[in-house]
Parts: structure tokens; sequence; C-alpha cells
């Protein structure tokens, strides 16, 4: 029996379909975390995959959030299938059961905690030492601590409390347990690229429950990594937890494993990252039937990579699968739906309350993506139309408007040009008897614009006189009055499709008004042109742009990492 986990970071990003990523992988159950799909979403291709099962846990409160699910070969059916970790989402036959003791948790915390489509519970028969025993699997995506955001550290720590009340409650009741996925904390220094840099390492609480939960017995120094831990037994309470990091069973002492990599600074390319994903299972489950696990960094198309976990033992198939499998689904059963069923009660309350913030392309880079808001009502989320009594334009729609003149289209350099007022003229100007403001019907009778090209502007969009030049009404003074407007306008902007323009002055116009990005200077270190940044997180720099290191983010002691140049990009340029 094999066992995949992955954060695959968006269900509908790989490039040659789902099928192809499940059968490279080869493995008997696949769970996937951060699928980015709620159920509106779903398609058939994804939900229904040929050789495989799946069941899926959503995000009831936002869309391409969070979300996991969880693929069985068809020879690894299981015969129940659970969503949510408290019980609550359950309401068919196939429940999975021993859900613990939720003295702790207020029913409204457990309905929040369930809310964004973090776990789904699968359980499966197998065949250990010639012995029909039951395992159960726990896929999870566990949240991540905002460091702005304290609400969000308190949540944490409560699905942390639960997944263990779950986990060992299922424990108790018989049944093997694997905890599987993206736990979003790095337990060990030498889990983490440069523990150094954190400010009290061990201090932090998600590591701290991670040590409460874990088994702690250490190996002896000389034992060779390829030894198992014959030492690791749930009895000994000295040692805490009741499960163990199947990774480090097998590895206790490998450097550089990671799991997880920053996708905006490269840092994949340095292998400048933490572990935080990991299968978890019971001690017993580990001793007698594990035989390896690894992880797969050479496995590209997420920020993160897979781990997998083998074990000695056979799986027993389900004949039928249990209820919450997405085959059953009404979309994809080909049953007529009834209308009702898109008719889904929206607390109006949570509708109101509900923010639209930019989601990033990943949880590791920051996770702006916290839940605050879930709406509580049904699977499926939605508004309701506000009706009003006006009349609305559709969205996207424009009206269309009646022009009441007849001027001809400008050209785009017009409205670059300074306007000029139908003021007095500077005392310096000399006025002359034949400079007079015509009337709109005089100037459409002598169509002076066509004749003379002296009056620049007429009219603007509302058929007011906007501004024209000063023209003569007697032959006798033409060329003294085209000497006044000489002097008023020597150099006159170029116009857009004008043959008779300069190229050239055309040119350095649009440079002036349209310039580019600054020149990137070279770093120090390694004299390359640099990248430019831009500041997106709120405050006071939010907005403002920098220039780095071109090269990828990694150690201080590698010299083929970025260095330390910055510089912020000066308004002026």
């Amino acid at each position: 029996m094999k066992i995949v986990t992955w954060n695959i970071n968006g269900i509908r990003t790989f490039r040659r379909g789902i099928k192809h990523a499940l059968d490279s992988l080869d493995a008997d159950i696949i769970c996937v975390q951060e699928t980015k799909v709620t159920r509106d979403l779903l398609d058939e291709r994804t939900a229904i995959v040929e050789g495989y099962n799946s069941y899926f846990s959503y995000s009831r409160g936002r869309s391409g959030y969070s979300g996991v699910a969880t693929y069985c070969k068809d020879s690894a059916t299981p015969f129940a299938a659970e969503e949510g970790l408290t019980g609550l989402l359950t309401n068919h036959e196939g429940a999975v059961g021993g859900c613990g003791d939720h003295t702790e948790f207020s029913s409204e915390e457990l309905q929040l905690l369930d809310n964004e489509g973090r776990a789904i519970i699968t359980k499966h028969s197998i065949m250990c030492q010639e012995k029909e025993v039951t395992v159960t699997v726990i896929n999870v995506y566990c949240p991540r601590a905002d460091p702005e955001k304290p609400e969000r550290k308190l949540f944490k720590l409560q699905f942390y409390k639960l997944l263990q009340f779950r986990a060992e409650a299922l424990l108790n009741n018989g049944s093997h347990v694997i905890v599987l996925g993206d736990v979003n904390t790095s337990h060990r220094p030498i889990d983490h690229c440069d523990p150094s840099d954190i400010d009290d390492f061990d201090k932090n609480p998600g590591r701290k429950w991670l040590n409460g939960f874990l088994y702690s017995g250490r190996p002896d120094e000389d034992r060779k990594e390829e030894e198992p831990n014959e030492e690791c037994e749930i009895t000994d309470s000295t040692h805490g937890g009741k499960f163990v990091d199947t990774f480090r069973y097998f590895h206790p002492t490998r450097t550089n494993a990671f799991t997880c990599w920053s996708t905006l600074t490269g840092a994949r390319q340095t292998n400048y990252g933490t572990r935080i994903d990991y299968i978890f299972a019971d001690c017993q489950l580990t001793r007698e039937q594990f035989v390896a696990a690894d992880i797969m960094p050479e496995v590209e198309g997420s920020d993160h990579c897979p781990v997998w976990g083998q074990l000695s033992c056979s799986v027993l198939p389900s004949v039928k699968p249990p209820p919450l499998c997405t085959r059953y689904l009404p979309e994809f059963t080909g049953k007529q739906q009834k209308l009702s069923r898109f008719l889904v009660k929206v607390d109006q309350k949570s509708v109101h309350a509900e923010q639209r913030d930019t989601l990033p392309g990943s949880q590791e880079e920051g996770e702006l993506r916290e839940n605050l808001h879930p709406i509580r009502g049904g699977n499926i989320s939605g508004k309701k139309r506000v009706l009003t009594s006006d009349p609305v334009v559709p969205k996207g729609k424009k009206t269309k408007t009646v022009k009441t003149t007849s001027k001809p289209q400008g050209s785009l350099l017009s409205f670059f040009k300074p306007k000029v007022t139908n003021g007095v003229p500077p005392a310096e100007e000399p006025v002359s008897q034949c400079e007079k403001m015509p009337s709109l019907d005089e100037i459409t009778s002598t169509k002076l614009s066509a004749t003379r090209g002296n009056v620049s502007s007429v009219t603007d969009g509302d058929g007011v006189l906007e501004r024209a030049e000063p023209f003569c009404d007697r032959p006798a003074q033409t060329d003294k009055c085209d000497k006044q407007v000489k002097t008023k306008h020597p150099t006159p902007l170029p116009t857009v499709g004008d043959s008779n323009t300069n190229p050239g002055a055309s040119l350095g116009f649009w440079k002036s008004l349209l310039h580019g990005p600054p020149q990137p200077p070279s770093c120090k270190v390694h004299g390359e042109a640099c990248v430019l940044r831009t500041v997106k997180k709120e405050g006071p720099n939010m907005g403002k742009q920098f220039f780095v290191c071109a090269r990828p983010q990694g150690h201080a002691s590698n010299p083929d990492a970025r260095c330390n140049f910055f510089a912020w990009v000066d308004k002026g340029k």
C-alpha cells in the first residue's frame, strides 16, 4: 500500500489533466491540498477520474480558497468517508465515527473550524499479518497564522487541537490512524532553511503542539539512517505523543530535505525552503507496517513537492464507495435536478459583511486568504438580487448618446494642449481691430476651418464656442493678422496622422509622456542587472517600487544566491 500527500496549489493547474498527474504518482491513496475549487466550480473531468473514486471538501465562505481532496484507486476504495473533523457535516450512513470529545469547543467554533474545507477522512480495510484491520486516513490542510491577524493564530491552534482530539479518538476506537497533508509548521530546526533567522524558534505555538502530538523518542547517535526506530512505544509517557513523523523515522539526520519553497523569490533553485508537509502515523502502524517514506522534490507543478509512504500491508477494497463519493453528486449522475436545488437560502448579514480580498498565488507567500466571514448556510454561497425602482444599466453595456454637432474627430494630441480662455489679451500683445470673435453661423457659412486653417477649435462636445484664433474680415489686413497669429504660436504641437509632421518631434513627445520603467542598477556583489519589485503589503510603503538582486533567494553562505542589494526607486525618474 502506497500513500501520497501533495499541496497542489490549485487542482485546475495541471496542464496534462488530473488523471495523468494521479497516474504519475503511482499510489493507492492520493491526498491533495489547496484545491482552490468549490462545488459549483467542480467539473466532471476533475471529480470523476477513470480508475479512481474521489472525495472533496470545499470552502463555504470564499471561492478559489483552501479545499482538500482524496483520490483512491478502485482497488483501495474506502468503506466510509467524511468531510471535516467535527462530524457535523456528515448526514449519511457512511460516516467514519469516533468524533471524540468536543466539550472544549463551542458550537460556533466547531462550525467555523469545518467551514473552510480543510479536512477529508476516509476509512479503509487492510490486511496486516493475515489479520483484517482498519486504517483511517485524515487528509488535512492546516491554516497558516498571519502575523498581522491575531485571530488567525488562535484559529490555527484551535484547528490543531481539534485534529488531535479526532485522531486520538479514532485510535482509541481500535483503528490505525494516518494523518497527512500540509501542516504549515516546520517542526525542528533541521526542517527549516534558516532557523537562526527566526526569533524564539522553539517557542512557536505550532511547534509546541507538534512536540505534544508526535512521539519524541530519539534514536541512538550511532544508528544507521535506514535502520527503523525500534524504541517507538506508545506506552512510554516520557516521549509524549502517539504519532510518528514517518520521514524522520527513516531519515532522522537528513538535512536540506524541504517540501515548500517561495515561488516569488525563486527559492527552489537554491533549495531555500521548509518541510511543512508530513505523513504522521500511529506508533504501532509505523513500527510494524511502514517500510519506507520520502519526499519527491523532483516533481514540479506547485510550490510544494509530494511526500510518499510505503506500507507492507495490502488494501481490501470496499464493494461500493461511501455516499460522500463525488460520483454520487446529482450533477454527475445524469439525473434531472429540481429547480429548488439551485435556490439556496443565504444569510443576509454574512453577505453584506463578506470581503473580497485578492488572493495570492500560494499560502507560503503570505496567504492573505483567511475566511473571516464565512457563509453558514448551505454548501453553495451566493448573493440575493437587489431590486430597485430605478432603471439599471446592465454591467458592461454602454448607453448610446446622440451628438448634436457635426464636429469632425479631433487628434489625440488636442487633449494635451493647454486651453486658452476667452479673457482679455495680455497688454504686451498688440490687439488688431481685425480680431473679432465670430458667431457659430458665420463660422459654419464661411467654413473658415477648411479655407484658412487658422481656426484650431471652434466648438466643444456641447456646441458651445470654446476657442478661436484671430482671423481677418478684410483682405488688406490679412498679412498683418497672419503675423500676429504666428507670433502667438511659434511652435505648434505635432498632429497625429499629419503627413507633414516631423516624425522625430512626435516620437520625442510620446517618450516624454509615456516613459517606461527606470533603468535597473547593477547589484554590488554580482554586477548583474537588478529586478524591479513593488511593495504590496499594507503600510506606509505600499505601492512603492524598489530594486533587488535578480538571483533566487538562498542562504547567505551560498554565493549563487541573492545578495543583500536593495535600492528604492527615485520618484523623479
